[in-house]
């Protein structure tokens, strides 16, 4: 049986006078690969931003390991990575500078000094930026001097070297095209090959011939769930129920 890593009761959120998140109600299993899809403006960057604590909660309790996110210690927090929409990347560093800041919250301040100042190793970030189909050219290139593309990637293998048992992913196969999608996806999605830590993922998309791979879909519309159901029962009305006006 699975163990509940997330869940969501009476949720809302409301900013200024606009009730952005109504009342969301969810449980997700540890292990189960999720899609969130919905209409521009419809919540998804809300309630990612909201998981992750960018952004808190106007009502409701958000549970983590069954704790409020408030309650949780380093250590727990460190197993939910996030992948941002706008990506949040150190524009000053390298490529593979910004990689490794995906392992500050688990190292020294010795070692965010030493990634600063390009004295650490890089060995990992080395790793997972291959793993993202990024060539060697460019690991030591400053961010803004890379395309689009290659700092979507980077972005991703950010995330990925925190090795989380929970990652939360805003729309993050934009600037790619479908061959790097197909691999990047794959790569998100994998689980954990070491103890039995099964990866949970909550991956938010645009384009729904994406879907494929994901255990369930969510939609959402107006900031509230109109459904969440297995990949595989997902029907033509639930489409046309949270994109009807398109």
């Amino acid at each position: 049986m699975r163990n509940t890593v997330l869940e969501l009761k009476d949720i809302s959120y409301k900013y200024e006078n606009n009730l952005v998140l109504k009342k969301l109600n969810l449980k997700i299993n540890s292990g189960e690969k999720i899609a969130l899809i919905g209409k521009s403006g419809s919540g998804k960057t809300t309630l990612i931003s909201l998981l992750n604590g960018t952004i808190k909660q106007t009502e409701g309790e958000v549970k983590f390991f069954k704790k409020d996110f408030k309650e949780l210690n380093n250590i727990q927090k460190r197993k939910i990575a996030t992948i941002w929409q706008d990506l949040r990347l150190i524009d000053d560093l390298s490529a593979e500078q910004n990689v490794n800041c995906g392992l500050l919250g688990k190292k020294s301040f010795y070692f965010a000094f030493n990634n600063l100042f390009n004295m650490c190793s890089f060995k990992k970030a080395h790793q997972y930026m291959q793993l993202c189909k990024l060539h060697h050219s460019i690991f030591s290139k400053k961010v803004n001097k890379l395309s689009g593309g290659e700092k979507q990637r980077v972005a991703i293998a950010r995330s990925l070297i925190q090795e989380s048992e929970i990652l939360l992913a805003d729309e993050p196969f934009n600037n790619l095209d479908p061959k790097l999608t197909i691999t990047i996806k794959k790569l998100l999605l994998k689980d954990k090959d070491k103890r039995d830590i099964k990866k949970t993922a909550l991956i938010s998309l645009h384009r729904l011939e994406q879907l494929e791979g994901f255990d369930k879909v969510i939609g959402i519309k107006n900031g509230e769930i109109i459904f969440n159901e297995e990949r595989s029962n997902l029907k033509k009305f639930h489409l046309d129920n949270i994109y009807e006006s398109i």
